[in-house]
C-alpha cells in the first residue's frame, strides 16, 4: 500500500476517538478503509461523503495521527486544509467538516460549493 505523505485534511481529537469507537465494534468489516471526499448533490452543489468503503485505483492513501484513510485523487482540490470534527452536544450531533475552499456552505452543514 503506497502512502502519500501530504495530508489533504485533518482530524480534531473527538473525530479520531469517534471513528476509532465506529471501526471497534463487532460488526464492523475491517477489509474497509475510511473515504473521505465528495460527490455531486446537495443544496450547495457538493456533498462530503465520510464513511467505510473498499479502496478504489484511483484513490490515494493518507494517514493522519495514527489513522489511515483514503481519498480519490481528484478530490484533494475541493478538500484540501479541510478540518473533521465530531459534535457530541444535545443540539447537534454528527461529524462536521470546516472546510477553507468552501465559498457558500449550507445550513446542513454537509453540502458546500467552491
Amino acid at each position: 500500500m503506497e502512502m502519500t505523505t501530504t495530508v489533504p485534511v485533518s482530524f480534531t481529537a473527538g473525530a479520531l476517538s469517534e471513528i476509532r469507537r465506529l471501526m471497534s465494534a463487532p460488526e464492523f468489516d475491517s477489509a474497509k478503509f475510511l473515504r473521505v471526499g465528495v460527490k455531486g448533490g446537495g443544496c450547495s452543489g457538493l456533498s462530503y461523503v465520510l464513511g467505510f468503503d473498499d479502496k478504489q485505483p484511483d484513490d490515494e492513501v493518507f494517514e493522519f495521527e495514527g489513522q489511515t484513510f483514503i481519498m480519490n485523487k481528484s478530490h484533494g482540490i475541493y478538500l484540501i486544509g479541510m478540518q473533521i470534527d465530531w459534535a457530541n452536544g444535545l443540539n447537534a450531533r454528527g461529524f462536521t467538516f470546516t472546510n477553507p475552499n468552501a465559498s457558500k456552505t449550507c445550513g446542513c452543514g454537509t453540502s458546500f460549493a467552491v
